[in-house]
């Protein structure tokens, strides 16, 4: 069963591709037009790499450094969670979609964990000469292509460079298809 089915409220609909093909881009590009057409938009992004949001010298890292675990950090302009995850284990989308208030979002956008089960759309660049990924990955619904490409008739082909297009599939094909 696909995680957007699991945890229900809100669909969850992810970009995937190969480092390098422009996800950050597109999702930049994507998340204005979306909330322009009224949507509150949530955004998981997956990183292979270990960083730090606070910095040494500051309250919350010496706090989180002394073993506290979630250390929440407040302004009136933001909210920050710092959460230690166990460095062994790669985190997974459906734990880490449950850290989102849903009754607060109509979608929920994922950068990345590729290899979890749920609906998603895949950029291609064919100059980047990586293979593709849909035909291996039954969840991929769409490609965002910024040339045409042999593919089977079920996978919808979307402009890479026309974010509007990929909005308004995303409005007409993820949103009305969760309803």
């Amino acid at each position: 069963m696909l995680i957007d089915m699991l945890n229900g409220q809100v669909p969850v609909l992810g970009f995937v591709a190969a480092s390098g093909t422009g996800k950050t881009t597109l999702l930049t590009q994507l998340i204005p037009i979306l909330k322009q057409n009224g949507l509150r938009i949530g955004l998981i992004k997956h990183s292979h790499h270990d960083f730090e949001i606070d910095r040494p010298g500051k309250d919350s890292f010496r706090l989180r450094k002394a073993g506290a675990s979630p250390v929440m950090l407040v302004s009136r302009h933001r909210r920050a969670m710092i959460t230690e995850l166990d460095p062994e284990q790669e985190p997974r989308l459906e734990d880490q979609l449950k850290q989102f208030d849903q009754m607060e979002l109509d979608l929920i956008l994922v950068e990345g964990f590729r290899a979890e089960k749920f609906t998603k759309i895949e950029l291609h660049r064919p100059s980047l000469a990586q293979p593709l990924l849909y035909p291996n990955d039954p969840d991929i619904i769409a490609i965002a292509t910024d040339a045409a490409l042999q593919t089977t008739p079920h996978i919808m082909q979307l402009d890479l460079n026309r974010p509007e297009m990929i909005a308004e599939f995303i409005q007409t094909h993820v949103m009305k298809n969760h309803d």
